[in-house]
């Protein structure tokens, strides 16, 4: 096989041009010895933004999961409402929406209303724990949007859910 001069420089220069890059993303950071490839912002060290998605996410827990055709709180998810109250509590400026899912058993509509009493019983329980409710609204998907795709328990059980989400 024989290799084109041109291309082998071409390929030389890009090479030399990435590592370059590297050297100099490196020494900017100014880190005392700390490792920066670059890539990573410097805000991912600290961990997420407070009072955002990924904060509810990593520090609250963002869903609640409920039994077979039911719409009830459970005690863990009545704890995590619990948390998801707090945490509005502590960021005023919050608004979320409450989205109720159902598994794909049953027809659309059923699983539609079955999923805005889950999403209710969601919104009722913090609104007893003083959350304003003028800051929260529901919506329904029904078995419009599975969490897990595939037709067993386990699926199932991850697609009965309502899913808090910063707007």
């Amino acid at each position: 096989m024989r290799l084109n001069l041109p291309s082998i420089m071409a390929a030389m220069f890009v090479l030399a041009a990435c590592s370059t890059a590297s050297e100099e993303a490196s020494d900017a950071g100014g880190a005392g010895g700390a490792v920066d490839s670059g890539s990573t912002p410097q805000v991912a060290a600290t961990g997420p933004q407070p009072g955002t998605q990924a904060d509810l996410v990593a520090n609250v827990g963002d869903r609640v999961f409920f039994d077979f055709d039911r719409h009830s709180l459970k005690p863990d998810a009545r704890a995590t409402v619990e948390r998801w109250s707090a945490w509005l509590k502590t960021y005023p400026q919050v608004t979320v929406t409450i989205e109720g899912h159902a598994d794909e058993r049953g027809t659309r509509e059923y699983n539609l209303a079955l999923g805005e009493r889950r999403a209710n019983s969601a919104l009722e329980y913090m609104q007893s724990l003083g959350v304003d409710s003028s800051r929260v609204r529901i919506i329904s998907f029904g078995k419009e949007r599975p969490a897990v795709l595939g037709s067993t328990d386990d699926a199932y059980s991850q697609n009965r859910r309502s899913v808090l989400v910063v707007n």
